[in-house]
């Protein structure tokens, strides 16, 4: 059986893909000799498929539109093999080195791993702009008040589930946008999987895909039908 499993949820990034994904792939080479690397190209218009698909050893799904982050990664969570799965980013804005925080929580018996900026702000290297730092604060505190309590950090795009957690979960899953985190956590906290957050480090990418009003304004309405979704 495959160890681990790593996701990683793409649209139009032919620009920056390549090489995080090559680097990803030399440390878990060296580090990790039985894992799987699967891209799931989320209906991209460019070349991002076709890039992804000339990386050596890395598996591309393609779905056959754009349906959003979150379809992205159910996709890719429900195709793996792996004991372990985690997801990242694109662009690794936590790198990868840090995946054995996570692995280490889900090998000591926890069924979901969070990695947080929130547990320690000296792990994130560089901060993202001012205004969006505060709007990701005000959206947590909107999640802590409708949504799940106890999570500092629902957002960070670095997560990990043991096999039994992964495909539970997503197979439930329904929100396809930015606002999936929230009720992947929420479906973990309902069924009954332990959670765990753990400190990460982190460094903005400034070419980030979310636009802080638009898709801020989606992922509270998405919020918002989660429980309903879910009764």
């Amino acid at each position: 059986m495959t160890e681990l499993s790593i996701i990683i949820p793409a649209y139009n990034e032919e620009e920056r893909l390549k090489e995080p994904i090559i680097k990803a792939k030399q440390y878990l080479d060296v580090n990790f000799p039985n894992y799987e690397m699967i891209l799931v190209d989320d209906g991209s218009t460019d070349d991002t498929a076709i890039i992804a698909s000339g990386i050596k050893d890395l598996i591309v799904l393609k779905l056959p539109k754009n349906q959003g982050k979150g379809a992205a990664v159910k996709a890719g969570m429900l195709h793996a093999k792996g004991k372990f799965r985690i997801f990242s980013d694109t662009d690794f804005s936590t790198p990868i080195y840090e995946l054995p925080k996570l692995l280490n929580l889900l090998k000591s018996g926890i069924d979901v791993a969070i990695g947080s900026r929130a547990l320690n702000q000296n792990l994130i290297k560089e901060h993202q702009p001012f205004y969006r730092e505060m709007m990701g604060k005000t959206f947590n505190k909107i999640v802590q008040l409708l949504v799940v309590k106890g999570i500092s950090d629902t957002q960070c795009g670095f997560k990990g589930f043991t096999e039994k957690a992964a495909t539970t979960i997503f197979s439930q899953s329904k929100i396809n946008g930015f606002a999936f985190d929230v009720e992947i956590v929420y479906l973990a906290n309902k069924l009954g999987f332990s959670i765990q957050e753990i400190p990460v480090e982190w460094y903005n990418d400034e070419r980030s895909k979310v636009n802080p009003i638009t898709d801020s304004i989606k992922m509270i309405l998405e919020i918002l039908k989660i429980r309903n979704l879910h009764n």
